[in-house]
């Protein structure tokens, strides 16, 4: 699973050199980030997504989204499960998910995330990140929301949701938690977006198979306590070294 992940500013040269290569928007001013080192679900988070209407040319752009996703048919915010993150492998067929799946598609930036290892009542935790200064990119679900409180005619009324897809772990990261995210190389985020390509469970399975790839080259160190919010949450105390 992903519960607890980093995002810090690097994701501003983020949006110039792969939001605004997609092709720039007219009067398209990206979505404000503020650095957080300890977003949990349903914060804030930044969301790359392209959206398409009609003939027009697909729409890339940098938002910020509450981070568990609210279904276009819900009738209210809080649902009665969380939502923050989506089994990859049966994604296309829930509900909850599955028009999502079809064509409102994601990529989640991020420095890395939190998983914590149990032993008997420990509780250790980890942050898995690239090894250079990269950032992931954490394959997601994205909706849109109607809040009734609202006006039909009031552009507030809109809110913008996002999962984090999830698969069994690799065998390196299984002993500190059985789920990652799902994380794709950039070279396919442009397609895991692309609104005109099928989503379905094919997609999914291939998304899958890739990111295995990408597990095997991240650094998990091991970390202090995740409380509060600042850069000394991701510095490491000890970091496994090979047998």
């Amino acid at each position: 699973m992903c519960g607890r992940f980093a995002l810090d500013d690097k994701v501003n040269a983020l949006i110039t050199d792969f939001v605004l290569s997609g092709g720039e928007l007219d009067d398209y001013i990206p979505a404000t980030w503020v650095p957080s080192w300890n977003i949990s679900p349903t914060d804030q988070i930044g969301v790359i997504l392209e959206s398409k209407k009609g003939d027009a040319p697909a729409q890339r752009r940098f938002e910020t989204a509450h981070w568990s996703l609210i279904p276009s048919w819900s009738k209210t915010k809080k649902l009665k499960f969380p939502t923050f993150n989506a089994r990859a492998e049966e994604a296309a067929a829930k509900p909850m998910f599955k028009a999502s799946v079809a064509a409102k598609r994601a990529i989640i930036p991020a420095n890395g995330y939190f998983e914590w290892q149990t032993v008997g009542k420990t509780k250790t935790p980890y942050f898995i990140h690239p090894e250079g200064e990269e950032l992931m990119g954490l394959a997601g679900l994205y909706s849109w929301w109607a809040d009734p409180a609202f006006d039909r005619d009031d552009p507030a009324r809109w809110v913008l949701s996002a999962t984090i897809l999830t698969a069994d772990t690799i065998q390196t990261l299984a002993d500190i938690h059985d789920r990652n995210p799902v994380m794709l190389p950039q070279e396919l985020w442009a397609h895991w977006i692309d609104p005109t390509v099928v989503g379905d469970q094919q997609l999914l399975d291939e998304m899958i198979e890739v990111s295995k790839g990408v597990a095997r080259t991240l650094v998990f160190d091991r970390v202090g306590p995740v409380t509060g919010n600042g850069p000394e949450l991701i510095r490491p105390l000890t970091r496994p070294q090979p047998d």
